[in-house]
Parts: structure tokens; sequence; C-alpha cells
């Protein structure tokens, strides 16, 4: 009698246990760091598909997302991007878009043309840091 009364005790534990550990799982907030550095159109379309198939999956709540956006892949961000009025739209569903300022400087210095983001995209101080730093507080790398 007293095995059974110790399997029962552990088996209530034991199921406890996993049931607190899928409560923790259903608040999570899950991050996502999203690298583009090319300007193949069909790679920034992935890129913007992933965030928002993440954000489908998770809901808006138990997900961050950021799109950092360097070299090649800077055009994703700019007015003449085919892609812009998703972006803009993103952008106001809680998608943080970031412009590498190292490339913004070098293809202004390059053109003699301003770069002009989108609305609703940041500038950082270079695109590649800022991947960094996200890691660095937890985020999940994407490269499509």
């Amino acid at each position: 009698m007293k095995k059974i009364f110790s399997f029962i005790f552990i088996m209530v534990l034991s199921s406890s246990s996993f049931l607190f550990a899928q409560e923790e799982d259903e608040f999570k907030v899950h991050k996502v760091v999203i690298q583009v550095s090319t300007d193949d159109k069909r790679t920034q379309k992935i890129a913007l598909n992933n965030a928002v198939n993440l954000q489908k999956l998770y809901g808006l709540d138990q997900v961050e997302i950021e799109v950092v956006a360097y070299g090649p892949g800077l055009s994703l961000l700019t007015s003449k991007s085919e892609q812009a009025k998703r972006v803009e739209s993103l952008a106001i569903q809680d998608i943080v878009f970031s412009a590498c300022g190292n490339t913004m400087k070098k293809k202004e210095k390059k053109t003699g043309q301003k770069v002009v983001l989108l609305e609703g995209v940041g500038k950082v101080t270079a695109g590649v840091a800022r991947i960094i730093e996200l890691q660095e507080e937890g985020y999940s790398y994407i490269r499509p």
C-alpha cells in the first residue's frame, strides 16, 4: 500500500509540474531578428513572409520581431522598394524595421542622394551590430 501511495504521489507531482511548464510556454514571448542583406526581391519577400507567419503562429502579444536591413538589403526599407506598402503596413502591426546607418551613409556618399526610408522604419548605427545586440538579448536569428 505504501508503494502505491508513493507512486500516486509521484505521478501527481509530475503532472502538476508538466501542467505548470505548459502554462509558462503559453505566456512565453518569442523574440526574433530577421536579417535582410540582399537586394534579391524573392528573398526580401520571404523575410516579410517569415515575420507575418510568426505573428500568425504565436499571436501579436507573444512574438517580438525586428527586421534588420543592411548592405544591398537596405533597398527593402526605402521609398523605391516594391514592398513599400507592405513594409509600412507591417510596421503598424508591431514589426520593427531597422535600417543600417553605415549603409545609408555609404550609399548617400556614392550616389549624392539622400536615402529616403519608409514610414515606420527606424535607423540604427550599424545593422550587423544591431543583430549582435538583439542576439545577446535572447533573440533568435533568422536569415531567409
